[in-house]
């Protein structure tokens, strides 16, 4: 059986409780394309990604599906993990506003935008993993999770933090982060810290599901 080995560790009910979730991704490139395998070879059933965007070359240092250089990334994925549901949507303002985030269990921020990323946190809080700061950075072992009060040592946790101080918001969701300073100035990005913030965010996922 594909998922005897999950099933073994989680036990029926808890692994009842993987394949039951429903789970949205926010941005399948570095970070999210690494949280939807795997959560997607952890058994759960029910998962739709959201992205607009077609692989770059410069994608495939760390981006799963990136060999498919010019094709829209969710039309790829969607051949590697046949059983998801594909959203081609730019992740904007008046999107978020307007999308039915309620079906969901769990929402998964790897969303690029600073805008959408503050706004996805004040609409589904409750139910939100967000990603920030994986880029320019090479140590796993400085990798977190924390709520986004307690996050340090990151300048976009920072901007979120201050932004939703100005609009007076105080409620908590979690965020995976890196303390590690910036190692270059330009868009550098490895794979072990990038893939390492989705496999996080999975372990995550898991935890809150089968709470």
């Amino acid at each position: 059986m594909r998922f005897s080995r999950c099933q073994t560790l989680f036990g029926d009910e808890d692994f009842d409780k993987i394949q039951n979730a429903k789970i949205l991704i926010l941005g399948v490139g570095g970070v999210g394309s690494y949280a939807l395998d795997c959560l997607y070879r952890s058994g759960v059933s029910d998962i739709t990604v959201v992205d607009y965007d077609t692989y770059d070359i410069t994608n495939q240092n760390r981006q799963i599906g990136s060999e498919a250089v010019g094709e829209l990334k969710v039309e790829r994925l969607k051949v590697l993990y046949p059983n998801i549901t594909t959203i081609n949507q730019k992740m904007d303002l008046e999107w978020v506003a307007n999308f039915d985030f309620e079906p969901y269990s769990l929402v998964v921020d790897c969303a690029d935008t600073t805008r959408v990323k503050i706004e996805v946190a004040k609409i589904v809080y409750k139910k939100l993993i967000m990603s920030v700061g994986s880029a320019k950075r090479y140590d796993t072992t400085k990798i977190e999770v924390a709520s986004i009060w307690k996050t340090h040592g990151d300048r976009l946790a920072r901007k979120i933090r201050n932004e939703l101080k100005k609009a007076k918001f105080d409620r908590n969701f979690t965020v995976v982060f890196s303390h590690e300073e910036d190692r270059c100035k330009e868009k550098g990005s490895f794979v072990g810290v990038t893939g390492a913030f989705g496999l996080m965010i999975c372990s995550e996922a898991i935890k809150r599901v089968i709470k």
